[in-house]
């Protein structure tokens, strides 16, 4: 008798536990549903900010701080000609850190019909190879994606040669397993100090603001961050806002094939 009733105590226990499970689980779909309906309701009659005017492909770049992102309503917003057409998203930081956020808005970017790119946000005072090789298990690249960005901002108290040889791992790994050349995301000033003439082969995404034009730069740039202030539909806080530097057919040939 005593081992049957030890049994039955054991299944009730595994039972509540289940359904604990399930109820949590079912809170967690529900909040995510809530928050999204939420974020499907914000709407801007405008961007908040000054967007330039002679480019034709725009974009935004998201991370956990956006938290919920209803992307067919980033999709649809559209003043004048301007169209949010590509978001890079955060995907990893340093060493076995993922964005919160990252595997929602890589998929639901997608099901959206918006050109998607993942970022990893550097720490020079790791290694270059480990980090990238937690981008990797975290970013699957599919055709028509975006090529991977470094995003390499600070120094951490690191010398500038061995900030530039662990980004240079980070680069020649990326590169290697994906079988395309990645972006390199930083500002105006810190590629100039820090990554000049050793880096001019890659892909600049750069970030310059309160220009109307064009950054300020002296070397081609592919994506200029103009913005950290803007608004758009679909999404609770400010967002940073992006241009691409040519038309529909050089973006194409940018993308993953």
């Amino acid at each position: 008798m005593a081992n049957k009733t030890k049994k039955n105590t054991a299944w009730r226990i595994l039972l509540l536990s289940l359904t604990v499970a399930v109820i949590v689980m079912l809170g967690f779909v529900a909040y995510d549903w809530w928050q999204e309906r939420k974020a499907h309701f914000v709407r801007y009659p405008e961007f908040g900010i000054d967007v330039p005017v002679n480019y034709s492909i725009y974009g935004i770049d998201v991370s956990k701080y956006q938290s919920i992102i209803d992307w067919e309503s980033v999709r649809d917003m559209k003043v004048g000609h301007v169209q949010m057409g590509f978001a890079f998203i955060k995907a990893t930081e340093g060493l076995g850190n993922e964005d919160a956020y990252f595997p929602r808005n890589w998929k639901k970017v997608k099901d959206a019909g918006i050109t998607r790119g993942a970022y990893h946000f550097f720490l020079a005072t790791k290694s270059g190879k480990a980090q990238a090789e937690n981008f990797i298990n975290s970013v699957e690249l599919l055709p028509g994606d975006l090529p991977p960005v470094l995003d390499i901002e600070q120094t951490y108290g690191v010398p500038a040669d061995k900030l530039r040889e662990r980004a240079k791992e980070w680069l020649e790994t990326i590169q290697e397993y994906y079988h395309i050349v990645p972006i390199i995301y930083t500002n105006v000033d810190f590629y100039k100090q820090y990554l000049k003439d050793d880096f001019d082969q890659y892909p600049l995404w750069v970030a310059h603001y309160l220009q109307k034009e064009r950054p300020r730069i002296y070397r081609e740039w592919t994506f200029w961050q103009h913005s950290e202030a803007g608004r758009i539909n679909g999404i609770l806080t400010r967002v940073d806002f992006d241009v691409f530097n040519g038309d529909t057919a050089e973006f194409k040939k940018l993308l993953v094939n």
